[in-house]
């Protein structure tokens, strides 16, 4: 199976599972072509595909409730219960059971594709080196949620740069236009999920991400106490890592991994399935590489990421002692070595993606 029989094919049982907004989809179909990392996140399909193919000799890992779609724009920021700023991983659509080092060598993979665009910059090997040594520590030690209050210095300059101005945000926000097709009980979950009741409000239609466009997404945009505040309804559905076994595995874990991670969790959060609710705000979101305030700070944003990665798997129970004697057995530079090889498989997709 090519990439196209496969994206038709994954196309035709996301249909059955849930509604497919046409223009969405033909939206992501283009972004595909524009770059190979763009390609990546939008495929996870066609990576579960591949991965057992190109990298049978890390199948037998230990086995982790894994983020799955992991790459290095899947991170933002959010605050917590306390008001305090936490950075981590802020997509879980696609998690799954997973050999652990799925979620390393996606990881490492986009960060290859972001050196290769010129959005990272730094060698591929230390990209490597840095990712799997932040991982190996976190596993180690236990893990720690990312508090950018008086540590991470480096990761507080990534979340509070200039990019992310509030005025930039919601001026964006409120130029979606109108959502259609509410479904009643959207409507009012989203309601609900306000501090209180609103005087007006739009619901608009957002299109965003990549691997979750062409899903149903319901975006609620009010004032409240003198700004503007955001709740999002975003449909879910199982991962695509089973997408093909017939007796693929039908739950949806995002709110279990949440729960069991080593994580500072995000109050706004909930599931209401097929629903998952969360907020929107200028640092409530996803924090996009191409604004790093400085080049230096690359490695060191690799290994925080190998450590967050970490903080997922841990929630795994009995996880970290099998995961840390994997990966005393694993050969030197085995991550950068995985990396190439599926990274060469999705480049190969992509040229006969962007040739159709």
């Amino acid at each position: 199976m090519d990439i196209k029989q496969a994206t038709a094919a994954y196309e035709s049982w996301l249909g059955k599972k849930i509604p497919i907004l046409a223009a969405d989809l033909k939206l992501k179909h283009q972004l595909m072509v524009e770059n190979p990392f763009q390609f990546l996140r939008a495929t996870f399909y066609r990576w579960s595909q591949l991965w057992p193919e190109i990298c049978p000799d890390l199948a037998p890992a230990p086995a982790v409730l894994g983020v799955g779609d992991l790459h290095v724009e899947n991170f933002g920021t959010w605050r917590d219960s306390e008001g305090r700023l936490i950075w981590g991983i802020n997509d879980f659509d696609e998690v799954s059971t997973m050999p652990y080092a799925v979620d390393l060598v996606r990881l490492a993979v986009s960060a290859h594709m972001a050196i290769s665009d010129g959005i990272v910059f730094c060698d591929a090997r230390d990209a490597c080196a840095a990712i799997l040594d932040g991982y190996a520590e976190g596993i180690e030690k236990g893990g720690q949620p990312f508090v950018l209050a008086e540590r991470h210095p480096a990761l507080r300059d990534l979340a509070l740069d200039k990019s992310r101005d509030p005025a930039k945000f919601w001026d964006k926000m409120n130029q979606w236009p109108d959502a259609n097709g509410i479904p009643p009980r959207v409507k009012n979950i989203l309601l609900r999920a306000l501090p209180e009741a609103p005087h007006s409000y739009r619901i608009v239609h957002r299109q965003a991400g990549l691997g979750s466009l062409g899903r149903r997404r319901f975006t609620l945009v009010t004032q409240w106490c003198g700004g503007f505040i955001a709740r999002e309804a975003k449909e879910l559905i199982p991962s695509a890592w089973h997408w093909e076994e017939k007796n693929q595995d039908c739950k949806i874990y995002y709110a279990t991994a949440l729960a069991r991670a080593v994580r500072a969790e995000d109050p706004t959060v909930s599931l209401q399935p097929p629903w998952l609710i969360r907020r929107l705000a200028p640092y409530c979101s996803r924090i996009e590489l191409s604004g790093l305030p400085k080049r230096s700070i690359e490695l060191k944003l690799l290994r925080a990421m190998g450590v967050e990665t970490a903080n997922i798997h841990l929630g795994t129970k009995n996880a970290a002692k099998k995961i840390a004697g994997d990966l005393r057995r694993r050969p030197a530079h085995w991550l950068y070595k995985a990396a190439q090889a599926m990274e060469q498989g999705t480049m190969n997709d992509w040229k006969q993606w962007r040739a159709k």
